[in-house]
């Protein structure tokens, strides 16, 4: 039996259908020693994503985007994240979605991106992958204010720090969201290390 076999879904019931679904579902779960339990969990589903963290190794800086995002205030920040631009996938692939994002965001154009990762952010109750990206870029490629979109609430800044600044801010937990840390760490183990 294959562990996705172990899972048997006996009922679903949407609890809100707003932006997002959030679903309750029941299942029954083969455990590990033959029994079967019967489970109860709420599902948030989110559509997936792309985030692009863009980085300059000549220069070695990245680019960030700092936004407010309520759930993070309501956690007690300022709800203001720095974070690698992304955006929901809508229909595009994760490379259409990430070099739009960075453009719309951030307002650099990008010719070539990598995709490093896929990512479940909050596996134990949010259905959503991230497809996580990362693209060389050079003063010149800016050639939009950026600033996100008003019709999705967007206030955005784009903020430039070296890499070294930019993992301290991790470490001292300005840098919170972890689709960007995990992309920061990526570049500064792979790409700032090597070269």
């Amino acid at each position: 039996m294959s562990d996705r076999e172990r899972i048997r879904v006996t009922a679903r019931e949407t609890l809100s259908n707003e932006r997002r679904r959030l679903e309750k579902l029941t299942y029954e779960y083969d455990r590990s020693d033959g029994s079967t339990q019967l489970l109860t969990n709420e599902t948030y589903h989110v559509d997936d994503g792309a985030a692009g963290l863009l980085y300059d190794l000549a220069r070695g800086t990245v680019v960030l985007v700092r936004q407010f995002r309520l759930p993070a205030y309501l956690q007690g920040s300022s709800g203001f994240t720095l974070e690698a631009a992304a955006g929901f996938l809508d229909g595009a692939s994760p490379e259409d979605r990430v070099r739009a994002e960075i453009m719309e965001e951030a307002g650099y154009r990008v010719s070539s991106v990598k995709k490093v990762c896929e990512a479940l952010m909050v596996p134990g109750c949010v259905a959503h992958t991230v497809h996580g990206f990362v693209a060389p870029y050079t003063p010149e490629d800016k050639i939009t204010a950026g600033g996100g979109l008003l019709k999705e609430g967007e206030d955005i800044s784009v903020v430039e720090l070296s890499i070294d600044e930019a993992l301290r801010m991790i470490e001292s937990g300005e840098i919170v969201d972890g689709k960007t840390i995990i992309l920061l760490q990526y570049v500064a183990l792979h790409l700032f290390r090597a070269s």
